[in-house]
């Protein structure tokens, strides 16, 4: 249950440092540019122009990212994944912390001492991270080459002739990068940096699934399969022609040399150890993601107590509502019948999708009690494509690009569908698509006035912790009547708990997989399927599981002080919109700002 912004939120920032080939003359240029500004230029102008430089040169060294925020310019690129350009990037990883240095915070309107602030605070957090070799960890069974390349295609327009020469410029290029994966692998394992062995047992299929016999059916030629009437005949056939010949003459033996390096070397290889503790400089390694993925200075054994506390706490919650359903047996068996009774499920998978999409439907309308300002971006109900659907979480959500039309979409995992419970729909659809993801991440879009980094960027505990937040939002819409639905909600909010216990306890307190899964299973209803793919995950990804039950603590620990504070003159609308209008930000900073917020509102 997360954002496709795993990859993009905080990580935003930080990926830049490990990757990309640099344009160094013309950007070494324009930063050095602001730097020679002192005096000539006043201090607010000269923080604007350091935002706008080091966006342009983040697109630029980062055109992936470019293609998801809506900007054409590098949609024919892919990222330099080459040794030389690494290297590179992480010299220059200290280049904007010199330039903000010479820049007077005080003189600064604060709007703009706010911006300075995060900014700093991303770019300190990136020299940090230059100690870790992020870059070695290019293939997961959440996402690498053979998921995020075909996710990016779906994402480019593909309205024009010129649009899909870019497509087919990308899709040219695509077999260099398979080899710079292969080659960062390759050094992964001589230095002991890979995901845990077991975790990369479906990724060898995950590769075969994007290149089928025929070009046509491959997940990478999409925008190639059904083209649209804006595409004259004789430039759309030209174009499939050469699509589908690059596709059979480069392409698909650079994936076949990717699945025949993963099966026969890499998995073998890789560590049979699952926590980031067993990783060179793991320690440290993952006290850094703790702080970037939550936002906090919380140590892992403090974070644990908190899932410890919140996991008995939400059980009595359970325990009340189970008394509701009637239901006389233990919660044990309470858990086997919600798991396994027929009536649960569904045995189609488009009445489970037109499920999700009426859910949302419903939702829609509701918004209006709890929020004044909306977002104009619409969105979608899709599933997850079947290329990644067997390792992949239960939904997710990719955000839209209002400078191309491209809309968000709430992808919802059809796979097995005897894991997929009707009482978990409600308050997956509330997280992923509103008040959830789709809201919060629009709106942030929308917001014009602030830079791009704040508009595209983020925190993952503010941007999880408003999804999680977003469900216990559904008794206020109307959701929820059911109590087989409630135990749903009950059941996410435990399993973001259990989050803070298994992922802390597995990269630091020297927990096994096999405890991760007995945990889950001993306190919740969902699927061994969803539960064995869940601690998978955090296992691959350390730290990023803690974001969203402290982020939603903040948010209704905020909630409560601007209640108790206000008393009659609380308006929760009024507290949403507050809560939503900077955009993504650190917690502490969340706190500043509805402390402030509440004390204007007693005037």
């Amino acid at each position: 249950m997360c954002s496709k912004l795993r990859f993009l939120t905080v990580a935003v920032v930080l990926a830049t440092t490990f990757f990309g080939s640099v344009q160094a003359d013309e950007f070494g240029a324009r930063y050095q540019a602001i730097a020679d500004s002192k005096g000539k230029m006043n201090e607010t102008e000269r923080l604007h122009e350091l935002l706008k430089v080091d966006w342009a040169y983040t697109m630029a060294v980062f055109p992936e990212y470019a293609t998801y925020v809506g900007i054409p310019d590098y949609d024919a690129k892919w990222t330099d994944l080459s040794p030389a350009a690494i290297a590179e990037r992480r010299a220059l990883t200290s280049r904007p912390l010199t330039i903000l240095a010479a820049i007077d915070r005080a003189r600064l309107a604060p709007p703009d001492q706010v911006s300075y602030d995060l900014f700093k605070r991303q770019a300190e957090e990136a020299v940090e991270g230059t100690r870790f070799p992020t870059e070695l960890y290019q293939v997961t069974q959440l996402g690498g080459i053979q998921q995020d390349a075909a996710q990016l295609f779906s994402a480019m327009p593909k309205a024009t002739v010129a649009q899909l020469e870019k497509q087919l410029a990308r899709l040219e290029a695509l077999p260099v990068v398979v080899d710079e994966v292969i080659a960062l692998l390759e050094e992964g394992l001589r230095r002991g940096v890979t995901p845990p062995q077991i975790t990369l047992r479906d990724v060898p299929q995950q590769v075969l699934n994007q290149i089928p016999d025929e070009a046509f059916k491959s997940p990478l030629l999409t925008g190639f399969s059904d083209l649209p009437p804006t595409v004259p005949g004789e430039e759309g056939t030209r174009l499939r022609a050469e699509a589908a010949k690059t596709y059979a003459g480069k392409v698909k033996p650079a994936f076949q040399r990717l699945e025949a390096y993963l099966s026969k070397k890499y998995l073998p290889a890789a560590r049979t150890t699952t926590g980031a503790s067993s990783l060179p400089d793991g320690a440290a390694w993952y006290a850094w993601q703790i702080k970037t993925q939550t936002s906090t200075d919380l140590t892992a054994q403090a974070i644990h107590d908190i899932g410890l506390a919140e996991v008995k706490r939400i059980r009595a919650e359970m325990e009340k509502v189970k008394t509701q359903t009637g239901h006389a047996g233990t919660m044990a068996e309470f858990f086997v019948y919600l798991r396994t009774d027929p009536r649960f499920f569904f045995t189609n998978k488009e009445d489970l999708l037109r499920a999700y999409r009426d859910i949302a439907k419903r939702a829609d309308p509701q918004l209006m009690k709890l929020f004044k300002t909306l977002p104009r971006a619409t969105y979608g109900v899709l599933p997850v494509p079947a290329y990644a659907e067997k390792s992949q979480t239960t939904a997710y959500y990719y955000p839209g690009a209002i400078e191309t039309g491209r809309p968000g979409y709430f992808y919802a995992n059809t796979y097995a569908l005897e894991t997929r419970p009707k009482w978990e729909m409600q308050p997956l659809t509330l997280h992923e698509a509103v008040p959830g993801h789709h809201l919060q991440l629009s709106l942030a879009q929308e917001l014009g006035e602030l830079p791009d980094f704040r508009r595209y960027g983020g925190y993952t505990a503010f941007v999880e912790g408003w999804g999680l937040y977003s469900e216990s939002l559904g008794e206020e819409m109307g959701f929820y009547s059911d109590p087989y639905d409630k135990f749903g909600q009950l059941t996410f909010e435990m399993w973001r708990a259990i989050r803070l216990v298994v992922d802390t306890g597995i990269h630091s307190l020297g927990w096994s997989r096999e405890q991760a899964i007995q945990l889950f299973k001993d306190n919740t209803s969902k699927s061994e399927h969803d539960i064995v793919v869940e601690v998978d995950r955090y296992m691959v990804w350390p730290g990023q599981a803690l974001a969203y039950k402290l982020g939603e603590l903040k948010i209704k620990e905020m909630r409560a002080y601007a209640t108790r504070e206000l008393g009659r003159k609380f308006d929760v609308r009024l507290f949403h919109d507050e809560v939503l209008r900077n955009g993504a930000v650190p917690l502490s900073v969340l706190d500043a700002n509805i402390k402030s917020w509440v004390a204007a509102q007693k005037l």
